[in-house]
């Protein structure tokens, strides 16, 4: 009998072992292709008298899609990343064009599928042919901070007309930051090229920056003086809103000082060489202001 129990035992304690060992075997996840991708265009400014918008060239992108977690959106060879669905295009060619882009449903394990949309849009604002040739050069133009001269960068209220008022940095004073190698490069057919400079770092307020990805950068006070990024590529665009002078740029892209919020510049004056910009932070706290002079 006692036999028999011992080896009644061991088997019990076989079966309970290969259990416990099939509950260890690992489970593959099993990823799903984003399916049933829908796009809403909406262009700013459209009714039923002005069926291709308002005039400003904006057209609002929406995405939905079927086990997708993330989006990108593809024009003109830019590929800029939208975790909810949604980009906002700012088209700067006068008159009525046919704009095509690429949606593209991002799923879990990095799966793709992609659907195509365009969109046919009326720009009626025709920047001054000054204003191009300072940007452009009518061809290519690079610029840079003016970290030689004081006021090249601050802040102030937003809103406010009175450039740095809060906060005026000396000439040279972030001399310690990813900002001042940095290069920005406007070309006439609309792309922009941002040349992050020989270490490949940019300067930006804590918080906000995160929004390019994590980091691991000790902060300084409220500043990530050396976060690390790549040379990169977007889209910019000018409009004049209100009647002021502004130019946007997609995606991420930025000059200066990464504070996020819309990415548009407002133009407070400008010459050939030199043009004053101003943008309000993300977190709708301050207006950053900057000097950028042509190279």
């Amino acid at each position: 009998m006692k036999d028999m129990i011992s080896k009644y035992s061991a088997l019990l304690l076989v079966f309970f072992a290969l259990m416990a060992c099939q509950e260890d075997e690992p489970t593959l996840d099993t990823f799903l292709v984003p399916t049933n991708i829908q796009v809403n265009i909406n262009i700013v400014g459209a009714d039923q008298d002005n069926p291709n918008g308002d005039g400003s060239g904006k057209v609002e992108v929406t995405a939905t899609a079927d086990n997708a977690i993330s989006y990108q959106f593809v024009y003109n060879g830019v590929v800029t990343t939208s975790p909810n669905g949604k980009i906002t295009f700012e088209f700067s060619e006068t008159g009525l064009k046919t704009y095509n882009f690429t949606v593209v449903a991002v799923g879990a394990g990095g799966i793709l599928s992609s659907s195509f949309a365009e969109a046919d849009v009326l720009v009626t604002y025709s920047p001054p042919a000054d204003l191009l040739t300072m940007l452009t050069s009518n061809s290519s133009r690079t610029w840079r901070i003016k970290a030689e001269v004081d006021g090249h960068f601050g802040l102030g209220p937003v809103g406010g007309s009175i450039p740095n008022e809060f906060f005026p940095a000396p000439a040279n004073d972030k001399a310690a930051t990813g900002m001042y190698d940095d290069r920005y490069t406007f070309n006439v057919n609309g792309t922009f090229t941002h040349d992050t400079g020989v270490g490949e770092t940019v300067f930006g307020r804590v918080g906000l920056i995160d929004e390019l990805g994590p980091h691991s950068e000790t902060p300084n006070g409220a500043d990530i003086e050396n976060y690390p990024l790549a040379d990169n590529t977007a889209q910019w665009s000018l409009s004049a809103p209100g009647g002021l002078e502004t130019l946007s740029l997609t995606g991420k892209a930025f000059m200066g000082y990464y504070v996020g919020g819309d990415h548009k510049y407002e133009f407070f004056s400008r010459s050939e060489n030199e043009m004053w910009l101003k943008t309000t932070d993300g977190n709708n706290e301050f207006d950053w202001w900057f000097i950028l002079i042509a190279e």
